[in-house]
């Protein structure tokens, strides 16, 4: 009988408890749905790995450490699940160091990370929006996704887009790196009059971006900015990987892996 495992790949955080609340909940969930398979996991971000084994003793595989030892292991087939939010610069780096392990096993498929279908989009939209605050329409919505120089990046626009298509136009999207930021969105809500401001993370984890860029007291937060422009601002630090029904959407793409 093959051995067979999923390897469950995130980019990490070095806060505790968003980690305990988001990426172990996102492996717990996958575990039980899949209880035929070994689960393994690994962290895309070395300096996480780093800080985690230096401050806690925690040891995390980087995706090649995970490979090496589903060799060891005897594993024979390999689902690879990302929970990145894009097909970006770490999904890319993850592809590559998979495919370095190719030959090693009978089969190895990977999975979708979370905005991939159109499909995606319409889910992601629903699970997000159905945990908002009850009150969300009296007020603007602000979510940060991370952004990045990937041409992927536009998947941020697109959901921006689609989310006013479905009638959400008090929910906006901007990015700590990349278009549209920040200043951008701005310029809309002061063309709207919006008052209030509630910021979210649209990011897996509510870590460092959530806590320090978006929600912290320094002059160039977004919480900090959105103030001196004259907005009353609150803010909800709640990672997407605490919502059920986008860690269902990982599970799903586990079942279409190729």
């Amino acid at each position: 009988m093959n051995k067979k495992a999923i390897l469950i790949v995130s980019f990490g955080t070095s806060h505790s408890e968003t980690r305990k609340n988001t990426i172990d909940q996102i492996e717990l969930d996958i575990k039980n749905a899949y209880r035929e398979y070994t689960i393994y996991h690994a962290f895309t971000s070395k300096i996480i790995i780093n800080i985690l084994k230096s401050r806690d003793g925690i040891h995390i595989f980087t995706v090649a450490e995970a490979m090496k030892q589903m060799i060891t292991d005897g594993v024979e087939e390999v689902i690879v699940q990302p929970t990145h939010i894009l097909n970006g610069i770490e999904n890319d780096r993850m592809r590559k160091d998979i495919n370095l392990y190719q030959k090693e096993f009978n089969s190895i498929k990977i999975g979708a990370p979370l905005l991939s279908a159109t499909e995606d989009y319409r889910r992601v939209i629903r699970a997000f929006v159905n945990k908002l605050p009850k009150t969300f329409k009296n007020d603007a919505i602000v979510c940060m996704g991370h952004g990045t120089d990937h041409y992927t990046n536009t998947a941020y626009a697109a959901l921006d887009y689609m989310l006013k298509e479905y009638g959400y136009d008090n929910i906006y999207v901007a990015t700590v790196e990349a278009y549209p930021a920040l200043t951008d969105i701005i310029k809309q809500l002061k063309k709207n009059k919006y008052k209030k401001i509630i910021l979210i993370p649209f990011m897996i984890v509510s870590g460092d971006h959530a806590e320090n860029d978006m929600a912290g007291d320094q002059e160039k937060s977004w919480k900090s900015i959105l103030e001196k422009e004259g907005f009353e601002v609150s803010c909800l630090l709640e990672g997407l990987g605490e919502n059920e029904e986008i860690r269902r959407i990982f599970i799903d793409h586990i079942k279409n892996a190729k």
